[in-house]
């Protein structure tokens, strides 16, 4: 009689004398053990909790399995350790290290209700979908979609943890304006096709001070790039200046939001600002000496040379008044490359060249930072709907905040400070580990080769001395 076996092996090319199979009888064995860090910084910032507090849930409480702290939790903790569809949770929910992370008091799921549910501790992907699909107002009768976002509690909230993160109100802060394409291949509503990136996209607004996200927000691309900057920098400056009354404030941008309305708004309101100036032959015509002088430098060195300059500018028709506005004439080997910007700091406090490259160029950090929305997923907009392309963007908004304190609270001094989530994602975050939940400990059991142990450790430790959330 043959021998019966329980197990199926893959059989793999030898390594000399030894086979080599493998097979999937390893037990509980999760491959995101360093999602406990995360964790722990959720336990310090209440960042996940406090994005939850902005859902109304409407569904009856008797008939809840996954409150919609569990849900928000699973959904953020999927972005940052790179699960970007709502598919991937149909495997993940059988995962107690999920378990353990959306805060479930039984994480392996073994008193589930239903025989089914039974060994998978989260909710699956049709009821985290309700997240994102239910309307601004859950409708009479309606049946699944019943947990409702406001919109208006989450840009709070940003702003909220922005001032959390301080421990004493600064004495300057800068917010970075930009816009950005988020290409779009079905039919999204509002989705137009942009003749500058040459395709059908969204135009995401995004505002940072540093690496702190305070907004992003969807909008159709055949929008000027500045519209709704006022309305935001405004609400943001009232924000901030209700935490930190004599805080300076700084607004910065490139060319595109070098508009009337805005900058009119900076003065009224005792904001500062630094904006590109887009070149025209009015402005190039102020810096004609300097431009020449540029030339000949580089004819006579072989090296690009730069001269900056400043005066007085105002528009034929759509600037208001006078304003500052520094130069700088460049000559490369591809020829004249003059620059202008505009400005509300005076020349007594910032001279000309140090205004351009040190305070106005530094603005191309904030390129990184949308790089990172998009390691996060924040061009997942895939929905149908407007509404619910903005609330993805604010998953990743969020997942991006607890990388971002991972960073600020747990990295600082080690060589991962400035690190970029995916790089966090792939050395501190993606650990295989053994599972074992008993009835009062959850054993996790990480890998003995994981090479960077000591820093985990290092990281761990940084945490502990950081208080918990109240």
């Amino acid at each position: 009689m043959p021998t019966q076996c329980n197990q199926e092996f893959v059989e793999f090319h030898p390594l000399h004398h030894r086979e080599v199979r493998g097979g999937f009888e390893g037990g509980t064995i999760t491959s995101d053990a360093g999602g406990l860090l995360l964790r722990e910084v959720e336990k310090r910032t209440g960042i996940i909790a406090q994005f939850a507090a902005c859902f109304r849930d409407h569904r009856r409480a008797e008939r809840i399995e996954h409150r919609v702290e569990e849900l928000v939790a699973q959904r953020v903790y999927g972005l940052a350790l790179g699960y970007e569809d709502l598919n991937d949770h149909e495997e993940l929910r059988r995962d107690p290290l999920w378990g353990v992370l959306a805060e479930k008091a039984d994480p392996a799921g073994e008193s589930r209700a239903r025989q089914r549910d039974q060994g998978k501790a989260l909710a699956g992907k049709s009821t985290l979908n309700r997240l994102e699909l239910t309307g601004a107002e859950v409708k009479e009768g309606e049946r699944y979609k019943k947990i409702g976002l406001d919109f208006a509690a989450v840009d709070r909230l940003l702003g909220e943890i922005f001032v959390q993160a301080h421990r004493e109100a600064p004495k300057q802060i800068i917010l970075d304006l930009d816009s950005t394409d988020d290409p779009l291949h079905g039919n999204q509503e509002g989705r137009f096709f942009h003749g500058y990136y040459g395709h059908y996209c969204y135009l995401p607004l995004y505002i940072f001070c540093g690496e702190h996200l305070l907004c992003a927000r969807v909008r159709p691309a055949n929008i000027d790039g500045a519209a709704g900057s006022v309305e935001e920098i405004a609400r943001l400056v009232q924000q901030v200046r209700q935490a930190w009354p004599e805080v300076r404030i700084v607004v910065r941008g490139d060319s595109g939001f070098c508009r009337e309305e805005l900058m009119a708004w900076c003065e009224a309101n005792q904001v500062d600002y630094v904006l590109g100036l887009a070149k025209n032959e009015r402005l190039r015509a102020e810096i004609t000496a300097e431009l020449a002088q540029a030339a000949e430098q580089y004819q006579r060195t072989g090296q690009a040379a730069r001269i900056f300059q400043e005066f007085t500018y105002q528009t034929h028709k759509s600037w208001s008044r006078t304003r500052r506005v520094v130069a700088k004439a460049e000559h490369l080997e591809k020829g004249s490359n003059p620059r202008f910007v505009v400005t509300s700091l005076p020349s007594l406090e910032w001279a000309a060249q140090a205004l351009y490259e040190e305070l106005y160029c530094a603005r191309g950090e904030m390129e990184n930072r949308i790089k990172e929305q998009l390691m996060l997923f924040a061009d997942r907009t895939s929905t149908a709907h407007l509404r619910s392309n903005q609330i993805r963007l604010y998953f990743s908004s969020v997942a991006y905040l607890l990388m971002q304190a991972l960073r600020r609270l747990g990295l600082q001094g080690t060589e991962w400070a400035q690190a970029q989530c995916t790089t966090l994602r792939l050395k501190l975050l993606k650990i295989g580990a053994l599972v074992r939940v008993t009835v009062r400990k959850v054993w996790v059991s990480m890998a003995s080769g994981y090479p960077y142990a000591e820093r985990f450790g290092q990281v761990h430790a940084q945490l502990q001395t950081v208080p918990l959330r109240a």
